[in-house]
């Protein structure tokens, strides 16, 4: 039996749409962040980025276990003395509502240059409308 390497030519993606509502977000990320790397596939290779595309829905309404709601808490700096600015995760679905999902499933990709490319294949969508109804999307079970 040979092992076979998967090449990026050789390499077929799906689109797959997800509904995040009532969803806990760290099971739900950790889905999503299996899927765009490819490793449901019999043909994964850690080293090509063979995953499918996914698109979140109703990212709005994601479900937290405990107090996460008050305690988890999301830094950005402006790069100024004293620029730290931090917003419990309750601010942050009302300010911007997508960004936890996106932050989720990012922490669990590689930090390189693959994990950088197979971020932009993940779309997060507030409403449950999405503009990618040409792709064909396939509802993924989780």
């Amino acid at each position: 039996m040979k092992t076979t390497i998967t090449k990026p030519t050789d390499v077929e993606r799906t689109w797959y749409v997800v509904d995040a509502d009532g969803q806990t977000l760290g099971r739900l990320a950790a889905k999503i962040a299996a899927v765009l790397r490819g490793k449901h596939k019999p043909g994964f290779s850690p080293s090509v980025d063979c995953g499918d595309y996914v698109i979140v829905l109703n990212a709005d309404k994601i479900h937290v276990t405990g107090n996460k709601l008050e305690d988890k808490m999301y830094y950005r700096h402006s790069g100024y003395p004293g620029g730290l600015r931090e917003l419990t995760l309750r601010d942050q679905l009302k300010r911007y509502p997508t960004l936890p999902v996106e932050l989720a499933v990012k922490g669990m990709l590689p930090k390189n240059r693959l994990g950088r490319q197979m971020i932009k294949k993940l779309k997060v969508y507030q409403g449950a409308e999405h503009p990618h109804q040409a792709q064909q999307p396939v509802p993924l079970d989780l």
